[in-house]
């Protein structure tokens, strides 16, 4: 028998007269309707929306009934597919970030985020680039904006949600030898002369993301539910990760791919997937049409297929994701 809108809100009224076990169901049921009456029964907020993986993704958002995507991005005036809305974003600015969150929570009124995705990231010629309050700037927007950006809208993260923190197997120095094998926040985000440089500085911030994912994890799931995912792309080479790709970066990109699917034989990190690949496995975790084994966090795409690995020693460490989401805390200037 179909059950009726008024049936629902009847039964809402009456909890207290149903017995327990009935409470939890019905409870649903009218949840359901609540969101069901708004205009969009999904809303996914997302950095890195624009180029590479993160547009790749963002068509299988697109394709979807029902629902909106709020995108952060620099500048105005990209055409985006409709139900996406593009709010200023600079991750190099903290202010920027609390700019964001706010006009997302002003445009969403009353409703919660389903999925939230902070994929942007970058690679910054060498580590003395700064942001817009002093953080070497690789740090400061893979790392110290995504922080701020979860804090800020965590209480608008609907119970049952999805969270998906882009980290990448360059943290884990057992699968990428320029890995990080220790860490020390501060060298990163006021580097000297011995903090890492190149390519190891990115790897850094990627442990980064794997340490917040790990601690987001902690404290969101317990209480609202809500499904973290740490997920690398894979090496991948037609993304804008440094900068837009100029047309004969592309013939090299081409070039040796073959030599990179060779290696990856052996070494498979080392195989170069691509960005439609990486952004449709990106959207399937999003969208939880992969769900990961009981007690992975994990995703890690190898030679085009999902995998579940551990994360890194380093990054298995408690008391080294303690201690970054309280130095992140103060450097951003919220509670721990």
């Amino acid at each position: 028998m179909p059950i009726s809108i008024s049936c629902i809100n009847d039964l809402s009224h009456t909890r207290h007269k149903i017995e327990p076990y009935k409470q939890v169901h019905i409870s649903y049921l009218h949840d359901l309707y609540i969101r069901t009456k708004n205009q969009f029964a999904m809303n996914i907020v997302m950095t890195g929306a624009t180029a590479g993986i993160g547009a790749e993704a963002l068509k299988h958002f697109t394709n979807l009934q029902n629902t909106k995507i709020y995108v952060g991005a620099r500048g105005t005036g990209r055409a985006l597919p409709e139900r996406t809305e593009i709010i200023s974003l600079d991750l190099s600015s903290l202010k920027s970030v609390r700019f964001f969150s706010d006009k997302v929570k002003e445009s969403l009124g009353q409703d919660k985020i389903d999925v939230l995705i902070l994929n942007a990231g970058i690679q910054a010629t060498d580590n003395q680039l700064r942001s817009e309050e002093g953080f070497e700037l690789t740090f400061a927007t893979n790392h110290l904006a995504h922080y701020l950006l979860v804090r800020l809208l965590e209480p608008n993260l609907a119970k049952g949600g999805r969270v998906v923190v882009t980290t990448s197997d360059a943290h884990d120095p057992d699968v990428i030898p320029f890995g990080p094998k220790t860490l020390n926040i501060g060298d990163l985000a006021y580097p000297t002369e011995t903090s890492p440089k190149g390519m190891a500085f990115y790897a850094a911030t990627k442990l980064l993301n794997m340490l917040t994912a790990r601690a987001l994890l902690t404290k969101l799931e317990a209480d609202k539910h809500i499904r973290v995912v740490a997920y690398n792309p894979g090496l991948t080479g037609d993304t804008s990760l440094m900068g837009k790709q100029s047309a004969f970066l592309q013939m090299i990109v081409s070039a040796i791919r073959p030599l990179f699917y060779v290696i990856s034989i052996f070494k498979p990190a080392f195989f170069m997937g691509t960005a439609k690949r990486s952004g449709e496995a990106l959207a399937e975790l999003a969208l939880g049409k992969v769900a990961l084994p009981d007690g992975k966090i994990y995703a890690s795409l190898v030679r085009g297929k999902l995998t579940f690995p551990d994360p890194s020693q380093l990054a298995q460490n408690d008391a080294i994701i303690d201690l970054l989401w309280k130095e992140s805390a103060k450097m951003v200037g919220l509670p721990e």
